[in-house]
């Protein structure tokens, strides 16, 4: 049947002569078929025809077109790309309309709802829109739908309310989709917070919900934060199971390094008392949060042996294998760690869990804590013996590990420790793991010299640098999870496969080398992915945020080279996206910068149904970059399977100023032709700065010092946008500088001030910004005590507002 229609029906939808309820239901006719039979159906010859029905007078006609226009789009975006337009022009003319303009269409006072939401769920499979024009006349449209959310309800039926809504939150979603107009964001943002206290459940949980992908942008974020103690208080007080999941995953998301301390806390506290179904996941985000956030190494074990003690259940071995790795890496925390373990073995309901972390570090550093006679080596022994009888083999295993570690640190307990071995409850045990265990040390402790035990049982080697398990176990367990402010997952749920598959880990024998594989006596083992260098803080890597970057394409000699520099500019004000996007791949980056340190994480997505050979990806430095930036690029392997995906891992150092971008040159062989990537790495000058704040005075006393011509980088050109403090005042937050309050006289005007780290020096950087409102102009002023650092600071700013 879908055959012998499949030609007709395209005809009579799109014919002048068909009535008006015939052509709707050709299109749904045409709907059904799509989806049943894809491959039968091809609209080729009749795409823009389609489109155009969205002018049609006749709404029922139009909204039948839009939900079959968007089953297509879904397979075809290009052929049908042209119905954005059309999509902003018919949503503006509902959206400024009045409710008695539709009577027909009109729901319970909102005109045409239904219609609304699918022209917003329309345009969410698309980036914004270029044309100024249109991408104004959408942003019109949304703040309508914004401003008469804030109207007093035109009737008291649920109906108009949920009519009303239904459309608030679809442009919501599309609002954060775009994640490219500040005040939209924010305002989107107090929006969803009056409905936090809202007495409807379902709107509580849309709105914590929504609120989890609006902490993702870097625009809104701090928005999303100022409503913390309504979410820790709907943690508490909430009936709903399901509404208190989402407060644990808005918390999650909106966590930093000013609020982490706080949230953990909360996190910590409402575990005592969490639905068993979500304690797993709640102990999986409270560890990767105390160690992403961790300042003070301390900290963090407290955090982790509190998680064991309150849901020990629900601990898994990456969490506490993970506790282990920092602990034997950091030397700063090892004495308190075996303090704080020794004292939290000594509870007379000990989780096993807890024994086994106990057991591991007083194994390794119970040296550091035996000169105190409450915790000296015969103590320590005994504590950990005293546990033995109720853990399991495994357990068990490890203790008596631990227990010929203690005779290599304590000859004065050997002995004792022998006795241990020797006794028929170990050397005769049923389970061989323990009894050749108790077998092998025993003859170890008794015939080997001081020496050769000294180097058999030596202390651990610190662990590879890596990224962390727990990361890779909660993605596993919940794959739309993130780590906060980093993707969206309504956006990354609408992309191809393809372009958010994660990598499989590599087994442990890849990633242990072999001198730590032979000492780990205590079989501390744990699936890692690749090393990374180590840095103060471990970086929990997450597949990156999708957003749109577009290329051109050349073809030269049989070469395809295509060189996409237009996404280099939309990181100016952010750290994560995408950078190019084509049918067969998709490139994008995370980035983290620290003083004059800075290293980008980039994935390489293979889109196509192929496989990529041959594939290689270089960064070129030219100019003053040479001397100026220092890169180091992980290799990364020469084959991308089918809908298979690559990371690799680029740090930079900032050695002096620049004002030139690295480029990324990727090479490779797809269906037996070389392609040629050139795309700019959003390595910037203002990535390596920091905010700082003075007051009036400080301020225009080093405004004048640095009066020298050379010194300043002045550009006076025409606003692109319009003028919006809110939005300029984010902007200058995401560039890295942040506006100082309060201190040019005219209120107006914008001033900041920001460090630059550099491996040679500290350069000081001022920055002024005198809005015209009128005249629809800027000047912006830059003086620094580097010519090429104010130069590099203008360019950069001069294009985005």
């Amino acid at each position: 049947m879908a055959e012998g229609l499949g030609n007709e029906i395209p005809k009579v939808l799109v014919s002048g002569d068909t009535i008006d309820a015939v052509k709707q239901s050709a299109a749904l006719t045409l709907l059904k078929l799509i989806r049943t039979s894809p491959d039968v159906i091809h609209m080729g010859e009749w795409a823009s025809r389609v489109v155009h029905l969205l002018n049609d007078q006749h709404m029922g006609v139009v909204t039948a077109a839009v939900s079959l226009i968007e089953c297509l789009v879904k397979k075809h975006p290009d052929e049908y790309k042209g119905c954005v337009q059309l999509a902003v022009s018919r949503l503006s003319r509902i959206v400024t309309s009045s409710y008695t303009d539709l009577q027909d269409y009109t729901y319970y006072f909102v005109p045409a709802p239904w219609l609304s939401v699918k022209l917003l769920r329309l345009l969410q499979n698309y980036p914004p829109p270029e044309d100024p024009s249109i991408r104004t006349r959408l942003t019109d449209c949304l703040e309508t739908i914004l401003n008469k959310a804030q109207e007093p309800p035109k009737s008291k039926k649920v109906q108009h309310s949920n009519a009303k809504n239904s459309v608030l939150f679809e442009a919501i979603y599309l609002i954060i989709h775009m994640d490219s107009d500040p005040n939209l964001l924010v305002r989107a943002c107090n929006q969803l917070g009056q409905f936090l206290q809202h007495r409807e459940t379902n709107l509580r949980y849309l709105a914590l919900e929504s609120m989890c992908l609006l902490a993702t942008s870097e625009f809104s974020h701090e928005a999303v934060k100022k409503h913390l103690e309504t979410v820790i208080l709907a943690l508490k007080t909430e009936r709903d199971v399901s509404v208190r999941q989402r407060a644990v995953d808005l918390l999650y998301a909106m966590c930093d390094r000013t609020n982490a301390e706080e949230i953990v806390g909360e996190m910590l506290a409402y575990l005592e008392t969490a639905d068993y179904s979500i304690r797993e996941e709640m102990v999986l985000k409270v560890a990767i949060l105390a160690e992403k956030y961790a300042v003070d190494y301390s900290w963090y074990v407290d955090i982790i042996l509190n998680l064991i003690r309150i849901a020990g259940d629900f601990v898994s071995e990456e969490v506490w294998y993970r506790v282990i790795q920092i602990v034997i890496n950091r030397d700063d925390v090892q004495g308190y760690a075996a303090k704080t373990v020794f004292e939290a073995l000594q509870a007379p309901a000990c989780h096993e869990n807890m024994v086994k972390v106990g057991g591991y570090i007083l194994g390794e550093f119970g040296n550091l804590i035996a000169g105190d006679p409450r915790s000296s080596p015969s103590v320590q022994l005994e504590l950990l013996h005293s546990k033995f009888h109720l853990c399991s083999a495994a357990t068990r295993g490890l203790l008596l590990s631990t227990y010929v570690k203690f005779a290599n640190l304590f000859p004065e307990i050997k002995a004792q420790i022998q006795e241990v071995f020797s006794g028929n409850n170990q050397s005769q045990n049923a389970d061989v793991e323990i009894q050749q265990r108790a077998i092998e040390y025993l003859r170890l402790t008794s015939v080997a010299s001081t020496d050769v035990l000294a180097t058999v049982l030596e202390e651990m080697p610190p662990f590879p640098e890596r990224e962390s398990s727990i990361l890779a176990k909660l993605k596993k367990k919940k794959p739309e999870a993130i780590e906060g402010g980093d993707i969206k997952p309504s956006q990354a749920s609408k992309m191809p496969a393809a372009q958010i598959s994660s990598l499989p880990l590599p087994t442990e024998t890849e990633s242990k080398p072999p001198e730590q594989q032979a000492a780990d006596l205590l079989g501390l083992s744990t699936p890692a992915t690749n090393p990374t260098p180590p840095s103060a803080n471990s970086v929990l890597i997450d597949v990156f945020e999708a957003t749109q970057a577009a290329g051109q394409t050349f073809k030269q000699n049989g070469i395809h080279t295509i060189s996409a520099d237009e996404g280099f500019n939309k990181f100016v004000f952010k750290n994560s996206g995408v950078l190019l996007e084509n049918d067969m791949m998709q490139i994008g980056v995370k980035s983290e910068y620290k003083r004059n340190y800075g290293r980008l994480m980039v994935f390489y997505g293979n889109k196509t149904t192929f496989q990529i050979i041959g594939f290689n990806a270089t960064v070129v430095t030219g100019g003053n970059l040479d001397t100026a930036l220092h890169v180091q690029v992980q290799p990364v392997e020469s084959v991308i399977e089918n809908n298979g995906q690559l990371q690799q891992l680029i740090n930079f150092e900032c050695l002096t100023e620049f004002n030139e971008a690295p480029v990324l040159q990727v090479q490779f062989i797809l269906s037996g032709n070389m392609h040629n990537f050139s795309i700019k790495l959003p390595v910037m000058l203002s990535k390596f700065s920091e905010s700082t704040v003075m007051d009036s005075a400080t301020f225009f006393q080093r405004w004048k010092q640095l009066n020298q011509n050379q010194q300043e980088c002045q550009k006076i050109f025409k606003a692109t946008q319009p003028i919006d403090k809110a939005a300029i005042t984010q902007k200058l937050i995401g560039f890295g500088v942040g506006a100082i309050d309060s201190i040019d006289p005219n209120p107006d005007n914008y001033v900041a001030a920001a460090i630059i780290h550099t491996r040679a020096q500290q350069i000081g950087c001022l920055l002024r910004l005198e809005p015209n409102i009128q005249a629809e102009m800027y000047r912006l002023t830059v003086r620094s005590t580097k010519e090429l650092a104010s130069k590099a600071f203008c360019e950069l700013l001069e294009s985005q507002f």
